[in-house]
Parts: C-alpha cells; sequence; structure tokens
C-alpha cells in the first residue's frame, strides 16, 4: 500500500492530485484533502518496482500540482505504517520503501505519540490522549517499548484502545484482514430537484442518504471502510472519487467528503457550468464491525443524534453560518466568558485538532480570579445599557481606591429616564486587569442590584460612568 502526504492543501489542488494519480491506478482512494492512498503491487508490477512507482508519483504530482508542497511517499503493509513512510519521506527524500513483514522494525523507533497521528485509526477518538498519557508516565518513549509488551496484558489492561494501539505498533493494522468489496446494488442516490446551485444543499441532501446507508451496515454488522462519492450536473458532467476512512465513516464523515469533493469539483478546470442534479454514495468496502465501548456519562445519545440532523437541516437550509451554539470561553466579565460560533467551526475544531479543544475547554473551567461568584446572568447585553446610580439625596455613587462605596444605593435610573428604588445589593467586586499595561488597563467595580419591580441586574462603574452589564433570571 502507498500513501501520498502533501500536508494541508486546499480542496482545489486536492482535485488535481486525486486526476493525477488516476494515471497510476483507477482505485486512487482519498483520506481527506492533501492524503491519497492507493495499492501499490499492481502499479509496481507494470512500472518496475514499488520505489520506482513512488517516484513516478511524486513527478507526476510535481507536474499537475506545482503550487503544491513536495509530496512524500510511503510504501508499506498496512495503511498506518504506510502513512508514517509517507510524513518521514515529505520531510526528506520524498520516498521511503519500507520492504514486506517490515514495518514493525520500521516502526519500532518512531515515538509513541505518533501513534495520535492523523493517519492513526487512534485519531480523534475518546481516551486516545489518556492513554498515552498513561504509557508515557509508564516510561514508554516509542512504539517499540509498546510492542514489546505482551498482547494480552496490554488488553486486560488498556481494553479496545490499548489492543488496537498494540496491533499499530506492530504493524498488523487496525483489524484483521477480513474487508469485502460490495456491489453497486448497496449505492444510495437521490435526485435532487430543483437542481442546486449551493454545496450546503447538496451536503443536506448527502446526510440523509449517509444516515440511511451507515444505519444499514450497521444492522448488517458492517462498518464501512470506503466509499465512492458521484455527482452530476445538468450539463452533463460528473465528478467521481473514491475516499477511505482510518477506521470507518460515520454520517457526518461521509458528509465531509462530499464537501470537500464538491469545492475541489466547483474550483477545478473541470468544474461544472450547471447545478447538480444527482448525489450518489456507493459503499466499496466494508469490514466486520468490532464494536465501540460507550461510557456511562457522556455518551452521545439518540436524542442527540436527533438534534444534529435537525441542526444540518437548517444549515442546508440557510447556510453554514446561519447555525450557532454557545462556546465558553475564559474571562472575568460575563461578556467574555460565552460567545456564540458557528456549528461548524466547533465540530472542525474538534476533529482537526481534540488536544487544542480540550485545552480551550480548560481555560473556560479555570478559576478566573476576580469573576463573581455564581450564580451567572442569564442575559447578557450586547452592548452595556449607560444607567445612574444615585443615594438617598441624589448623588452619584462612587467608589474610591480601597474599593469601598461612597454611599448606598439608592435609585437607578435606566437610558430612558426611568427610575427604579434599589431594595438590596451586594458589592463591589473590584476588577483590575492588564495592570501591566496601560494602553489596555481596565478597571470596574460591580455591583448586584435588585430593583423594587423584582428584577436583578449586574451593574458596572468604570472611569466615572455607571453601565447596566447583564440581567439575572
Amino acid at each position: 500500500m502507498a500513501v501520498v502526504n502533501l500536508g494541508d492543501i486546499d480542496t482545489c489542488d486536492n482535485e488535481l492530485v486525486a486526476a493525477a494519480l488516476e494515471q497510476f491506478t483507477p482505485l486512487a482512494e482519498a483520506l481527506r484533502p492533501g492524503l491519497h492512498v492507493l495499492g501499490a503491487r499492481g502499479p509496481s508490477r507494470y512500472f518496475g518496482g514499488e520505489k520506482a512507482v513512488a517516484e513516478r508519483v511524486v513527478r507526476a504530482i510535481a507536474d499537475a500540482v506545482p503550487s503544491a508542497p513536495r509530496a512524500g511517499v510511503g510504501v508499506a503493509d498496512g495503511l498506518f505504517a504506510a502513512g508514517l513512510a509517507a510524513r518521514v519521506a515529505a520531510a526528506s527524500t520524498a520516498v521511503v520503501v519500507v520492504p514486506p513483514r517490515h514495518s514493525q522494525p520500521f516502526l519500532a523507533d518512531l515515538p509513541l505519540t505518533s501513534l495520535a497521528d492523523q493517519i492513526s485509526p487512534l485519531h480523534g477518538e475518546d481516551g486516545t490522549e489518556a492513554l498515552l498519557d498513561v504509557l508515557w508516565r509508564l516510561g514508554m518513549r516509542t512504539m517499540g517499548d509498546l510492542a514489546a509488551l505482551n498482547e494480552a496484558d496490554v488488553l486486560g489492561r488498556f481494553g479496545w484502545p490499548g489492543l488496537l494501539a498494540h496491533r499499530l505498533t506492530r504493524g498488523l493494522g487496525d483489524r484483521a484482514l477480513q474487508a469485502e468489496a460490495t456491489g453497486d446494488s448497496a449505492s444510495v442516490e437521490a435526485e435532487i430537484d430543483p437542481p442546486a446551485d449551493r454545496i450546503e444543499t447538496v451536503a443536506f441532501t448527502a446526510r440523509a442518504l449517509a444516515d440511511g446507508m451507515v444505519a444499514r451496515l450497521a444492522r448488517d454488522g458492517l462498518d464501512c471502510v470506503s466509499i465512492g462519492i458521484e455527482a452530476e450536473s445538468d450539463s452533463g458532467h460528473a465528478s467521481r472519487r473514491r475516499w477511505r476512512h482510518e477506521l470507518r465513516f460515520s454520517a457526518a464523515d461521509i458528509v465531509d467528503r462530499v464537501r470537500w469533493q464538491l469545492e475541489g469539483w466547483y474550483r477545478s478546470p473541470e468544474r461544472p457550468t450547471g447545478p447538480v442534479t444527482l448525489i450518489r454514495i456507493t459503499p466499496c468496502v466494508t469490514a466486520p464491525a468490532d464494536g465501540r465501548q460507550l461510557g456511562m456519562w457522556g455518551a452521545r445519545s439518540e436524542a442527540d443524534e436527533r438534534a444534529t440532523k435537525a441542526l444540518a437541516r437548517v444549515q442546508g437550509l440557510l447556510g453554514a453560518e446561519a447555525v450557532t451554539v454557545p462556546r465558553l470561553d475564559g474571562g472575568r466579565r460575563p461578556a467574555d466568558i460565552g460567545r456564540r460560533v458557528p456549528l461548524f467551526d466547533t465540530a472542525a475544531e474538534a476533529q482537526a485538532s481534540p488536544k487544542k479543544a480540550k485545552k480551550k475547554a480548560k481555560a473556560a473551567e479555570a478559576p478566573w480570579p476576580g469573576r463573581l461568584p455564581a450564580p451567572s446572568p442569564a442575559v447578557v447585553l450586547a452592548q452595556p445599557e449607560p444607567i445612574t446610580v444615585t443615594d438617598c439625596v441624589g448623588t452619584p455613587v462612587t467608589v474610591g481606591g480601597r474599593g469601598e462605596a461612597s454611599a448606598a444605593p439608592q435609585l437607578l435610573t435606566d437610558s430612558a429616564g426611568r427610575s427604579r428604588t434599589v431594595t438590596a445589593w451586594a458589592g463591589p467586586w473590584p476588577l483590575d486587569e492588564r495592570w501591566w499595561r496601560p494602553s489596555v488597563r481596565r478597571r470596574q467595580a460591580r455591583f448586584q442590584m435588585i430593583l423594587d419591580d423584582g428584577s436583578a441586574h449586574l451593574c458596572a462603574l468604570e472611569a466615572g460612568r455607571w453601565w447596566r452589564e447583564a440581567t439575572y433570571d
């Protein structure tokens, strides 16, 4: 098996790379933009060996996409070993060929963290980071250290993720070689009427097809390893590509591949001149499902799946940026703690860098000295409202350098001139941010106030002016 690694490239260049690989085999598959896989046995017999075909692949890609980074081609028995060989090749000689049955010696000296590489079936899986952390604390630094352990001991201590990691370090791949090809009768397709000229509209249709196909395969005890995606336009143009997954395709994974393929198609020299009229998805290779152990708490539920489908439908109708979700960020002020971001941004970020996403989550949960105590406000104003707060004699309330109020707040007047009596209050809570940089330093004194109409508000005094920043439920 040969893996071609070009790093991060855009979908247009990826389409050109896929077309260049078709001259070597019609069954070239893409894992993601910039990462392709093809069987090396057949082409090597025709072109005079695995190294010869790998060198030809490098030259063909350089001619087809001069602006792309230099391709690295790795050849090995399995997908994981070939992928890491391609990564090594991209950084050095452009071609690395691992002799047959020598994957384990090749992998032995590579760092243990390679088990989380994008080519690995463990990439993005729950528990991978924790598993690698435990192995590191046990003194293992290379994949050879893990491969030297007894398989039964690894399975008993770490379960399925540990067994998978152990098999990868031994060059055995992620599962037994029981994969089987499927026929065209297993494909699912849908005519798009009226024809769609937006990728998101086609992706919405593809999501329904993918859900049904994955569910049907699951009932038969199968995982989808390789798929074919075909799109046809009313101008007679068609795009056909095969995609492979390191472990198994989910419906969301399939929709991602549809988007990538259409983006590259619309930006390529062979782009269609009309809208898309048909989308077809074919499970090209399946393998027996090995199951997945869900956690007792925090696992993805049926309700989560229904919500995802509903949001995908809204995205297809209104556009990807029309659906936003709240995300917690680190900060001391309510306006800094939470903000709304597009749904696909959070999903893409988590998939691309699970470690970075977890780091952000930990930052949001950090103590943040100066943050207000619970409960948090129910409504945070997009723009703080200017108000006036006075004491019992009508004098504006101020806060001194020691953080003490000049008098008890008695009356709050909003921006419309309406006044309410303050029946209870707490504070002030001082806030002094970035005091080491005078140009961006911020000082506030924050108060919680309950008015005579029963409403509760978060108010702040800053630079001699009062503001209403949030309201409590």
